[in-house]
């Protein structure tokens, strides 16, 4: 299982990235993986705000729709449109060109997890 070091994980299966004053949110290898084929992608809207834990927009797969969580609060200042034509970029490269949205803010003083407590977690729900 693919668990970069360098992120924050939320508990349900959110990566953030820290790039300055914003923060990158995609899901995790784990997730996409859980979910097959990514067919379809709901971003939201530029502007819309979100508290930790706020859902933001949903994936839709060969086997469900599920969906995703802010792991941080902020605004959504961008979302990767690239995703509109290509969804199968969340499967392909979660971690990079696969990423969903982009929120101003910080991962300081969230609920998050190291990559060692999001392993820990997943291998407790039987990954």
């Amino acid at each position: 299982m693919n668990v970069p070091g360098d992120l924050k994980y939320g508990r349900t299966h959110e990566w953030a990235r820290e790039e300055g004053d914003l923060v990158v949110v995609g899901i995790t290898h784990y997730a996409q993986d859980q979910l097959g084929e990514v067919v379809y992608v709901e971003l939201p809207e530029v502007g819309n705000g979100a508290a930790a834990g706020d859902e933001l927009g949903t994936l839709e797969s060969v086997k469900a729709v599920s969906e995703f969580n802010s792991p941080v609060g902020g605004e959504v200042v961008e979302v990767n449109e690239r995703l509109e034509e290509e969804p199968n970029l969340v499967n392909e490269d979660p971690y990079g060109d696969g990423w969903l949205v982009k929120i101003s803010g910080t991962v300081e003083g969230e609920d998050l997890l190291d990559a060692a407590e999001y392993t820990a977690m997943i291998e407790a729900e039987g990954a």
